[in-house]
């Protein structure tokens, strides 16, 4: 493990793995430990991959200002990173509320990023509106499930405003494209890598300004590639589309039957897709 500072002063750890041209990856939940991303899927054996655990996560450092939680004052961390790894252009990766992070970095730095990867994406940044039903239709493709009933009750609950504390884990099966021994020893850990002070300050009043963002991404210079599920509740298939519209050259690549964990979902479709994403350079300008 390796450690930066932060211009604010706090020590933030880096994780090294794999060899190759680097890929940094920042981690969502939003404020979760970097370990669930692992190697995401194996892509560690094609690049070098630079995951930081964020301020506050993992090995990180407890920052002094609990205010500094907030995802726009970390985009001076992603920045330090790049400092401290010596990288003048370099291929950014956001996963789920990582995304937001990565988002607001590349709109405040976009001579820095030479391709720009959203993996299941958080609409928050762009204030990309989800509707009740859009959730519910992408939930009714899973009715052959056990678990189904017991999920779609709590869903009917949250979305009506009726949710009991046993919901959350009720509608765990919906975040991934499947329910079986692996995914559900990978959902009992979440509780345990989350900063929840940090997660509930991360989207702070304040720290999105979406059409500020959906501006200076309109014009952003580099590639995109936003990889989805296409039975992610957090980010249903059309509206992955709208999302990749956002940019002037982003290509979208659906996981068949995959869940808010893509590299989960299939570890070899995954891996190819980023690998052939690398290949890609930019039109604009």
């Amino acid at each position: 493990m390796d450690t930066f500072t932060a211009p604010d002063g706090t020590r933030l750890a880096l994780h090294r793995t794999g060899r190759g041209d680097p890929l940094v990856c920042l981690p969502g939940g939003p404020m979760q430990a970097s370990a669930y991303l692992g190697d995401l899927g194996g892509l560690s054996r094609h690049r070098l991959l630079l995951i930081p655990d964020l301020r506050g996560t993992g090995d990180s450092a407890v920052p002094a200002d609990p205010a500094s939680y907030r995802c726009d004052r970390q985009v001076a961390d992603v920045e330090a990173l790049r400092q401290h790894v010596l990288l003048d252009r370099f291929d950014l990766l956001g996963h789920s509320a990582g995304a937001a992070l990565a988002l607001l970095y590349a709109a405040a730095h976009p001579e820095r990023v030479r391709r720009l990867i959203l993996v299941n994406p958080s609409p928050r940044a762009v204030n990309l509106e989800i509707s009740d039903e859009d959730r519910r239709a992408v939930a009714e493709q899973r009715r052959g499930e056990p678990w189904f009933p017991e999920a779609f009750a709590a869903l009917e609950r949250v979305q009506a405003g009726r949710a009991t504390p046993a919901d959350g884990r009720a509608l765990a099966p919906f975040v991934y494209g499947r329910w079986d021994a692996e995914t559900q020893a990978y959902s009992a850990r979440e509780a345990g890598q989350k900063n929840r002070l940090a997660a509930a300050a991360y989207y702070a009043e304040g720290a999105l300004d979406p059409d500020d963002v959906r501006t200076r991404l309109a014009r952003f210079p580099a590639p995109v590639l936003l990889i989805t599920g296409a039975v992610d509740l957090q980010l249903p298939p059309k509206r992955a589309a709208d999302y990749a519209g956002l940019f002037p050259q982003a290509e979208l690549a659906m996981v068949p039957d995959g869940g808010h964990f893509a590299w989960l979902d299939d570890a070899d479709w995954f891996v190819q897709k980023i690998m052939g994403f690398a290949r890609t350079r930019s039109t604009v300008g």
